[in-house]
């Protein structure tokens, strides 16, 4: 039962930060950036800075007329926003955020769920975000939304697949499932020096799997009018937009732990004892994400859309390619004793 409430607390906690915090912040950063790499003001009429624009928006969300097509599937329609929420809080449940500490003689891991099968966990739940997207295109009986919801999920499909063999190559080096010990893993060195080419392919993956530019087919606004969410309005599009958001602090959050070395400061650095190591150890991964959230940020304004079979080419002909030649070298050099 201690352990159930031990879970429940800091899943409270993250869920907080990550709704509270994470998704409010990024709609200010992400528009400030914007307009700081276009040369132009951004929002800055709401509170000092445009600081509560976040706010703002949330209200007008919040009080916005609810609107259903007539023709829409109702059930598919409303359940997809929840689809595409549910799947980003879960995900993140066993993806180490701090080191280890004890506390009143107990040992306290800082990872909702310490397993050793993590790594097939978090793959097995990013793996439902596609059934929001078809349930969000097929369910609004509109042809702009259908076409977003078929490109979302043949994107994600092949992507998840390159994906998937950046993460087996690290699991293989690793020899363990479990997240913790890939952090562990990395004392002498971090991943991103022995496996740059499987970094790579994980970091552009990591943008084609939140739909991101350039990434962003499946609601390209040129084509499509806005994809899957043409027909979404007031909290259910909302929902969409807190969904992405925390699909990119998750993906930052494990690209953190897979090849950055999680906590550490740098390759062999220990985290001093008691909860005073433990905060210093959230706050240096909590700069790695923010770093890595900046990059989708930066990314997003500074390259052009793909047109779609570039994007498929990319997927198949390219980092597919790649993610297997690192997996197949990673593994002779396993077997060789030499990683």
């Amino acid at each position: 039962m201690n352990e159930i409430l031990e879970a429940l607390v800091k899943y409270a906690a993250i869920l907080a930060f990550m709704l509270g915090v994470v998704a409010p912040v990024m709609v200010w950063v992400e528009r400030r950036g914007m307009a700081l790499i276009q040369d132009r003001r951004g929002p800055n009429r709401v509170g000092p800075f445009g600081l509560l624009q976040p706010l703002a928006d949330a209200f007008k969300f919040i009080f916005k007329e609810e609107i259903i097509p007539a023709q829409a599937d109702k059930v598919l329609y409303l359940a997809a926003p929840a689809l595409a929420l549910v799947p980003a809080l879960t995900t993140f449940t066993v993806v180490p955020f701090g080191p280890t500490f004890n506390y009143a003689g107990k040992e306290i891991k800082l990872v909702v769920i310490d397993s050793d099968i993590g790594a097939l966990m978090f793959l097995a739940l990013a793996g439902l975000g596609v059934y929001s997207l078809i349930c969000a295109g097929y369910g609004s009986y509109n042809k702009y939304s259908l076409l977003g919801s078929l490109r979302a999920s043949a994107q994600l499909i092949s992507y998840e697949l390159s994906m998937g063999f950046a993460i087996l190559a690290i699991l293989v080096s690793t020899a363990s499932f479990n997240l913790l010990d890939v952090i562990d893993y990395q004392n002498s060195m971090w991943n991103i020096v022995y496996q740059p080419l499987g970094f790579l392919v994980f970091l552009v993956t990591a943008f084609a799997e939140t739909n991101r530019v350039p990434f962003d087919l499946p609601e390209s606004e040129s084509e499509l009018v806005a994809g899957f969410n043409t027909e979404y309005g007031a909290m259910k599009f909302a929902l969409f937009f807190m969904g992405e958001y925390v699909n990119m602090t998750t993906l930052s959050l494990l690209l953190a732990v897979l090849y950055l070395g999680g906590w550490q400061l740098y390759p062999g650095w220990t985290p001093p004892e008691g909860i005073v190591g433990a905060i210093i150890g959230v706050l240096i991964t909590l700069a790695k994400v923010i770093f890595m959230m900046w990059l989708f940020v930066w990314v997003r304004f500074t390259l052009p859309r793909f047109r779609y079979d570039q994007l498929m080419k990319l997927g198949w002909k390219v980092l597919l390619p790649l993610s297997i030649t690192n997996l197949v070298i990673v593994t002779i050099l396993v077997n060789k004793g030499i990683l």
